[in-house]
């Protein structure tokens, strides 16, 4: 399920990587976003014998796809959609068919690193976001509080504040230990890019919501896994 151009996609992202794993994939085609009728895609999938759904796709659209994919008897092992799927108060409205739906995971409780700036673990500031605010933890919340670490650092160590070369030179050289984990723009994997690790996850059902839980981290051994991935029922 994806937005975009048909060629580009399948030249860049996940397709080529799944195909060198040796899946096969189907591609019903393109849809304009807020789509109110997913059949011809559910149709594709099913004849196809489709068995791994994944995509980026708005909250709004998964949960159309996902309740027509129950009324016309489409039942895939493994559902893996990144963007819809990112926020809890996004599953819980799914209601219970949200349980066993997975996505990648930037950054959790679970994750070991600490901010630079306060000492604060990642687990902490979880703590503390929803003691505070009464509401569940995000994963962008710790990608801005990193940015904050991040500026800060930079200021710190740029030699003259007044010269934009100063402070471009300070942004170049960081080599910063943040909440989201390493921060270095080195070239490496290329230019102006810093990654951070990446883990993979399933939601599932607790108390009157939903908690995600990583399972895979083959990416990232140094974040355990929670529990195995479990097969859509």
């Amino acid at each position: 399920m994806e937005t975009g151009t048909p060629g580009v996609m399948l030249k860049l992202g996940f397709p080529p990587d799944l195909q060198k794993a040796g899946y096969k994939l189907v591609d019903p085609g393109r849809f304009q976003p807020l789509n109110d009728d997913f059949g011809s895609q559910i149709s594709a999938f099913k004849n196809a014998g489709v068995e791994i759904v994944t995509g980026v796709v708005i909250p709004p659209d998964f949960a159309t796809f996902w309740n027509q994919a129950a009324q016309q008897g489409f039942k895939p092992k493994v559902v893996t959609v990144g963007k819809a799927l990112l926020f809890p108060a996004s599953v819980t409205a799914l209601g219970d068919r949200a349980d066993g739906l997975s996505s990648e995971i930037w950054w959790s409780p679970s994750h070991p690193f600490k901010s630079g700036l306060t000492g604060q673990s990642a687990k902490e500031l979880c703590d503390t976001y929803e003691r505070s605010t009464g509401r569940q933890w995000t994963q962008p919340i710790g990608f801005q509080h990193a940015l904050f670490e991040v500026a800060i650092d930079v200021l710190k160590r740029t030699k003259n504040l007044s010269e934009p070369s100063s402070i471009l030179e300070a942004i170049t050289t960081t080599d910063y230990n943040s909440i989201v984990g390493p921060i270095k723009w080195s070239g490496k994997p290329v230019k102006n890019v810093s990654k951070t690790p990446l883990v993979a996850g399933q939601w599932r059902k607790k108390d009157k919501g939903f908690a995600l839980v990583i399972c895979e981290d083959a990416t990232a051994p140094s974040i355990p896994n929670q529990d195995k991935l479990r097969l859509l029922t």
